[in-house]
């Protein structure tokens, strides 16, 4: 399956956007399905920076470990679950606009099924994300540009 990809343009940084964006506490802020995000560790993040975070999916709360696998400020940074059975796959890139004063973010998010997260990944969790995906979007833009 191909990862869901999904950009928008930020009036903010590319240093501001990428700050809050690889800082994993910030996540139930801007994602409807994230209920709590705990870091494993110090911030900021580094490569190897692991945290859990804990998602609504349907009824339940699904929790997924996640892993720091490469940063690149302010331009990219790669995440991956490590650890539950859907295992997320996201990658996040950040361009700048008008000499750095505005920013573009593109998100793209792909999904491994591990046990009863195979049957979930599909029919439940891609749909999720594609319907969640451009609300996110939104409210992050909203609570960096406020």
């Amino acid at each position: 399956m191909s990862a869901i990809r999904k950009s928008i343009d930020i009036d903010r940084t590319p240093e501001d956007v990428y700050s809050y964006l690889t800082d994993p506490t910030h996540l139930p802020e801007w994602q409807d399905s994230a209920v709590a995000a705990v870091p494993m560790g110090e911030l900021p993040v580094h490569i190897g920076s692991q945290f859990v975070v804990t998602r609504r999916i349907g009824r339940r709360s699904i929790p997924t470990k996640m892993e720091y696998t490469e940063l690149d400020p302010p331009r990219s940074w790669h995440l991956h679950g490590i650890e539950g059975p859907v295992r997320p796959d996201v990658r996040g890139t950040i361009e700048p606009l008008d000499g750095g004063a505005h920013s573009r973010l593109t998100l793209a998010v792909d999904f491994e099924g591990h046990g009863m997260g195979r049957a979930l990944v599909p029919v439940v969790v891609k749909p999720m994300v594609r319907k969640e995906m451009p609300r996110s979007e939104e409210k992050l833009k909203h609570l960096l540009e406020a």
